[in-house]
């Protein structure tokens, strides 16, 4: 309010009033009021306020992943509230769908709700709407990806290493005919997945088939239809790499409907339940999601308890599972 009240020349009292709808302010400096409002990004909260600087806290933490049907989402808040739970703190969870303005909305109404911290995967490709919240006391923390816009923690994969390391693992066996499907291009994860799948044929002076590589898939049932067109093809993958899991799904049920489980190999970024029990089992890029779950809930409770350190960008390396599908050698004639 002091901020507000210093920007539009006014007191303290007379924002108080503006704010609170009350009468005996002039429409010039009203309007001078909501200007500075508006442009500050001020919201009362006064409960909220006094909660602060008594140092008192809600109990509770909000949480906005991407899905929460989703088996990595569905981790990352397990491991999440199973140290909010140590604490006798509760966690309000929601899913952004890859919505911007849902990720904005989501956050104010979980700010007005008093929360002593946030843990957010973006859906916004910038975050500069957090910047009041941080600076009043709102500890955040960014989990999968980076924060843009504002500086605060993060904990994330290394994408890059992760699906380098997949595409060397189908390089390696003899394939040459690989196909790569992607998420949406403007996610930074699944636009450093891609980064690693074509750093691993430029490693070895190869580039991809331009035709295979297929990105801005958003279900399984999309990576089924793509997954039928390039198997149709004259020459045809004789591997795929997946950028997520839900891909990998419609992967494996194109696959099976063909009949071609055992003849084309498939390594798929991110583990889900029954993948070990897929026919052939699914070789994938594990995400240690209890790790990263836990990490995001360390950080975030040392920032709830007063830790005022610079913010810390901790990456995780992934690890390849090889189980059988990525196993699988290129036909003779294309080796």
């Amino acid at each position: 309010m002091r901020d507000v009240a210093a920007l539009a020349g006014v007191s303290l009292k007379t924002v108080s009033r503006v704010v609170n709808g009350e009468p005996g302010v002039s429409p010039d400096v009203r309007d001078r009021v909501r200007a500075a409002v508006g442009r500050l990004d001020y919201r009362p909260n006064l409960a909220a306020s006094n909660l602060r600087r008594t140092g008192a806290r809600t109990g509770l933490v909000g949480a906005l992943v991407q899905d929460l049907s989703n088996s990595f989402s569905a981790g990352l808040l397990r491991a999440l509230e199973d140290a909010a739970r140590r604490r006798s703190t509760a966690v309000l969870a929601a899913s952004l769908d890859e919505e911007a303005e849902r990720e904005e909305a989501l956050v104010h109404d979980l700010v007005t709700r008093r929360v002593d911290g946030l843990v957010l995967m973006p859906a916004s490709e910038r975050q500069d709407y957090l910047v009041a919240e941080l600076r009043t006391g709102t500890p955040a923390v960014f989990v999968d990806r980076p924060p843009r816009g504002v500086d605060a923690d993060s904990v994330r994969v290394d994408n890059v290493e992760g699906s380098r390391a997949a595409t060397e693992h189908l390089l390696d066996l003899g394939h040459r005919r690989v196909a790569a499907l992607l998420d949406i291009e403007t996610i930074p994860t699944a636009e450093e997945r891609r980064a690693g799948f074509t750093a691993a044929f430029t490693a070895r002076g190869l580039r991809p088939d331009p035709r295979l590589v297929v990105p801005n898939l958003r279900s399984t049932d999309e990576a089924t239809e793509v997954m039928h067109a390039l198997l149709a093809l004259d020459d045809p993958p004789t591997a795929v790499f997946t950028g997520r899991n839900i891909l990998s799904a419609g992967a494996v049920r194109a696959l099976a409907e063909r009949g071609l489980r055992r003849e084309v190999a498939l390594v798929g970024f991110d583990d889900f339940p029954l993948a070990d029990l897929l026919d052939p089992p699914l070789t994938v890029i594990r995400q240690d999601v209890q790790r990263i779950g836990a990490t995001v809930a360390d950080l975030l409770f040392e920032r709830i308890d007063g830790d005022t350190s610079p913010p810390r960008h901790v990456v995780i390396e992934p690890t390849l599972v090889a189980r059988g599908s990525g196993e699988i050698p290129p036909p003779p004639r294309t080796r």
